[in-house]
């Protein structure tokens, strides 16, 4: 009997434990399909449900020079995905009562142009019609300097709209440095400060901060693109360029605290929060796939919000599906490497492989 016993529950915790195998090696096989150089720039993967890892490795390397593997610790530069915590700064903001987001940019920068038109809304959604000063030919002009937060809006600020505000989506880098200026000017704080003391810590980003060249980083991935078929070092930015639009670091396992912490309200509350994740609608009332950092879109015929980040020598993308709290992040230190469809097809797996059965 006791023999019988011990060969069901064997027989039970394999049952159990073959669709986490089964997923792992789908994914392994994925990921390979695409970082196919194991001596070259890599990647981190990580896959969550309901909050815990399932899949966590690292592929290829983290520097070239050194011949030194990645790590799932590694710190890479995290690209426009920098554009949630900024959204979620300025709701915290509203959340206190220092910022309205109906109100005008003129509210907060008298002098910009026509700024009593475009709300911090516009801003938010991508829906402004202010010019993106990435698209700009100028922009190699200003690109190593370091400028202030309103030397960077000066440098856009008198440039010819693209349309009226609420008009159109169109993703826009400009809005959110206009974000990241009005979280300093609102909050007394530099926006680094303002991360670092209200999110990171709150939200147990223990290895998260703002991207530097020139500080010494613990387990940093050092970035890479592609040259004559040949590997280079990433060309060099100031990170108070892109600023609160795409100039923040993280781990993967800091981007599951991240998730942890908007999950369980522990920056906003529920009310607050539910703002980002709804999409929003233009002027003529046709709705967006876009909240408030998020794209609001499907995977599956599933709801899900994702966000994706280019900076010279880096890619991201993470995708979390709310009705089965799954969620997944892929970074790349090589900017010739994206990890966009890749990160949503190990979402497709990850959903076939967890989702709950109803």
């Amino acid at each position: 009997m006791k023999k019988f016993l011990t060969t069901s529950l064997l027989l039970i915790a394999a049952f159990i434990a073959a669709p986490a195998q089964n997923f792992e090696r789908k994914v392994d096989s994925l990921i390979s399909n695409v970082f196919t150089d194991k001596k070259g720039p890599g990647a981190v993967f990580l896959v969550a449900k309901d909050g815990k890892p399932v899949y966590h490795k690292a592929f290829g390397k983290a520097n070239l020079e050194l011949d030194v593997n990645m790590t799932t610790d590694q710190v890479f530069q995290i690209g426009s995905i920098t554009k949630q915590f900024t959204a979620v700064a300025i709701l915290m903001l509203e959340q206190e009562g220092k910022v309205d987001l109906n109100s005008s940019i003129s509210k907060y920068i008298p002098d910009y142009p026509a700024g009593d038109k475009i709300t911090l809304h516009h801003l938010l959604t991508h829906t402004s019609g202010i010019k993106d000063f990435t698209k700009m030919k100028s922009l190699q002009q200003i690109a190593q300097k370091d400028l202030t937060p309103k030397e960077i809006i000066d440098f856009f600020k008198n440039e010819p709209v693209d349309f009226l505000p609420g008009a159109k989506f169109e993703y826009n880098n400009s809005g959110y440095v206009i974000l990241g200026h009005i979280i300093e000017l609102v909050s007394g704080e530099t926006y680094e400060a303002y991360i670092r003391k209200h999110i990171f810590e709150k939200a147990g980003m223990s290895d998260s901060r703002y991207a530097d060249d020139t500080a010494i980083i613990k387990n940093r991935a050092y970035g890479y693109r592609k040259k004559d078929n040949a590997y280079v070092n990433k060309g060099r930015i100031s990170f108070t360029i892109p600023f609160s639009s795409g100039s923040l670091m993280a781990t993967a396992v800091d981007m599951l605290h991240w998730q942890h912490a908007l999950n369980n309200n522990l920056l906003l509350d529920k009310k607050t929060a539910k703002k980002a994740f709804t999409k929003k609608s233009l002027n003529n009332g046709d709705p967006i796939k876009y909240g408030y950092g998020w794209h609001l879109t499907e995977l599956d015929g599933t709801a899900t919000r994702e966000h994706g980040g280019s900076i010279f020598g880096f890619k991201s993308m993470a995708v979390y599906i709310p009705s089965e709290d799954i969620y997944v992040i892929g970074f790349s230190n090589c900017d010739c490497n994206s990890p966009t469809q890749l990160t949503r097809d190990i979402a497709s797996e990850a959903l076939k492989a967890f989702k709950s059965k109803r």
